[in-house]
């Protein structure tokens, strides 16, 4: 990796860290700098402001979820407990959503920026309520937010329980399983 990638890379990684811990808000530029060893000009040169660098943060986070857990509408439980580790893996997206809606997006798509991968995800939605696997009787995008909310059960974002990759095994094994249980009960289609 040549030093301006190296350097960015530093910096992205610093600033997803302090955004995570500290919100827009609270985050501080001059801790960021400090940590990733780049300068405040380059990084103004780089991301303009403070707002800017939050967005590319978490824009990157978030396509880094999107790529790591693919839908898969037949099998919506396999698609859950997926979303389930990989929010257990990168708890940082999960604060940054958090912050991101408090700060930022206070109603409305958080993610309106993924409307052409929502797409297809709701397409593919449709296509498995057609095929007999998902319950028509939602909207496909419908079907999309709540299986992810539900996948978020235990995410950092959790008013109950946040989960840690400290738990037991069978900790999460009973999670997981509650998780596709209630997915599949859900949106299993009514005979």
């Amino acid at each position: 990796m040549a030093d301006g990638q190296a350097s960015r890379r530093r910096l992205l990684d610093a600033a997803a860290a302090e955004f995570a811990t500290w919100g827009l808000a609270g985050a501080r530029v001059d801790r960021i700098a400090t940590t990733s060893k780049v300068n405040k000009q380059q990084m103004y040169a780089w991301f303009g402001n403070k707002t800017d660098l939050f967005d590319a943060i978490w824009t990157e986070s978030v396509n880094e979820i999107v790529d790591a857990v693919p839908l898969t509408a037949d099998d919506l439980p396999g698609y859950a407990t997926r979303l389930y580790d990989a929010y257990l893996g990168s708890p940082h997206l999960v604060r940054l959503s958090a912050w991101a809606r408090l700060e930022r997006i206070p109603t409305g798509n958080l993610y309106a920026h993924m409307a052409k991968s929502d797409e297809k995800k709701h397409q593919s939605i449709a296509d498995a309520q057609a095929a007999g696997h998902i319950d028509t009787g939602y909207a496909p995008q419908d079907v999309h937010s709540l299986v992810i909310a539900m996948s978020m059960a235990w995410s950092p974002a959790s008013t109950l329980v946040a989960a840690s990759p400290e738990d037991t095994a069978t900790e999460h094994a009973r999670r997981k399983k509650a998780l596709a249980t209630a997915v599949d009960g859900a949106f299993r289609p009514k005979s």
